[in-house]
């Protein structure tokens, strides 16, 4: 009688505790998936005046983001970088990327945020074009630069993505950094004993 009891009270405690036990290892309700979007923010910046740019647009837009980065990163030194970003242009290089973009055909439009250097598209931008074939997408492109205008980056742009419904840009003047370097530049020339330095015309954010 002993063993039957005891038989009769584990089986008992057995149904009570199986619900329990089970329901912690049920499968969560499963959660409403995110759709997909269909346009990619690609963004390059030095500075990050374009990455405030690049993330707002996103975010607002419900887009995906991705920064362009090369896969030897540049100098620190923004005169250590101008010099090999006009380097780079004058002999055509596109430098290689850090990464590409995960899914590329899935988007269907491409919205390309990048500053202008030495009045020209820097050369991870045109590294990213010839990675990316753009192919018959909408392409916009939003320029930032020190004053200085889009130089000849639209019609690198055109050429780079001949089949591509390329958009009117939108340019905006963003160049702090280079507007306190060379004030800095002017305060530390006017001190007793120095000679004024050249100033670069280039702008790069």
């Amino acid at each position: 009688m002993t063993d039957r009891t005891d038989l009769n009270r584990r089986l008992a405690l057995a149904e009570l505790i199986l619900p329990v036990l089970g329901a912690g290892f049920l499968p969560a309700p499963a959660r409403a998936a995110t759709p997909p979007s269909s346009t990619l923010v690609a963004y390059l910046t030095r500075s990050g005046n374009t990455r405030v740019v690049a993330e707002t647009l996103a975010r607002r837009q419900g887009a995906d983001l991705f920064e362009i980065r090369t896969a030897t990163p540049y100098p620190e030194d923004y005169d250590a970088h101008v010099e090999l970003a006009r380097q780079q242009r004058d002999a055509g290089i596109a430098p290689p990327l850090a990464s590409t973009v995960p899914g590329f055909e899935s988007y269907r439009e491409i919205c390309l945020c990048f500053p202008i250097w030495g009045e020209a598209m820097p050369a991870p931008l045109r590294s990213f074009l010839t990675a990316h074939d753009a192919g018959t997408r909408r392409v916009l492109p939003f320029i930032t630069h020190g004053g200085y205008g889009r130089g000849s980056s639209l019609e690198t742009l055109a050429v780079l993505a001949p089949q591509a419904r390329i958009a009117p840009a939108f340019e905006q003047t963003c160049d702090a950094e280079r507007d306190t370097i060379d004030l800095l530049t002017d305060w530390f020339a006017r001190t007793p004993g120095r000679r004024p330095s050249p100033r670069k015309k280039e702008s790069y954010s």
